[in-house]
């Protein structure tokens, strides 16, 4: 009889094993050819149009792949403290680090060919319609999850009076900013991620309108943008339009 039920629990135990095995196969990660396939392009692609990529760190679901505790960017900010004099268009450089990264997201250095001028979604998409019914030129512009829309344009450079301009590193904003509150514009010393990248909770960054279009003059989208910010700002109050500006010192 004890025979008989090591037996029995010998089978038991077999099967519940076989039983765990299709389970565990599709626990195993997904393959990300498909992902990879279409990054390295789009990636090759910003480096073709002269926008300075450099890694950046990614989402481990809602965390953030730097293991900050509370990291205020999770998967949004570069990976080098160097990351100003790592971005690069090295088409050599770009493809190393894709596939010697292949989860990272990228960042784009602005201020050196591009400016971004960055708005809640909202605002953007309701910008971006009046610009194209008005025939104005828009280049590319990028959706940011669920919160953000930006417009990359051509940089102003380095304008002849300098109090005219400054860096947006650590949020800092010239004093007419209040008057368009939620409008952020990325120039010398700040980046933004560049599409294809993922973003906690299984958002994603992705092309509106792609690289195939001309950088614009900032000065021409301003107005709209900052009439588009001025209405969402006054329809939504509650919302902190200076929130998880980013970027925070890296």
């Amino acid at each position: 009889m004890g025979d008989g039920i090591g037996r029995f629990r010998g089978t038991e135990n077999r099967l519940s094993r076989e039983s765990r095995l299709p389970q565990w196969l599709r626990r195993r990660p997904k393959n990300t050819d498909t992902d990879d396939s279409r990054r390295a392009p789009l990636l090759l692609a910003a480096a073709a149009v002269g926008l300075p990529l450099a890694p950046a760190a990614h989402p481990v679901s809602y965390r953030c792949s730097c293991e900050r505790i509370g990291c205020p960017t999770p998967g949004r900010h570069p990976v080098s403290f160097a990351w100003q004099t790592q971005s690069t268009t090295d088409r050599g450089q770009i493809e190393r680090w894709a596939k010697g990264q292949p989860e990272a997201n990228f960042i784009t250095a602005t201020g050196m060919v591009h400016d971004v001028l960055d708005v809640p979604l909202e605002a953007g998409r309701s910008a971006l319609e009046r610009l194209l019914d008005l025939n104005i030129e828009v280049g590319p512009v990028a959706e940011d999850g669920e919160d953000r829309m930006l417009f990359f344009t051509a940089t102003r450079g380095t304008p002849e009076d300098e109090d005219e301009w400054w860096p947006c590193e650590l949020d800092c904003h010239p004093e007419t900013m209040d008057e368009h509150p939620g409008l952020r514009w990325h120039c010398r010393g700040s980046y933004v991620l560049v599409p294809p990248a993922r973003l906690p909770g299984g958002l994603e960054m992705k092309w509106v309108r792609g690289l195939e279009y001309s950088l614009p003059d900032p000065l021409t989208l301003l107005e709209t943008l900052t009439d588009a910010c001025a209405k969402y700002a006054g329809e939504n109050e509650s919302v902190d339009q200076s929130a998880v500006a980013w970027p925070l010192g890296r």
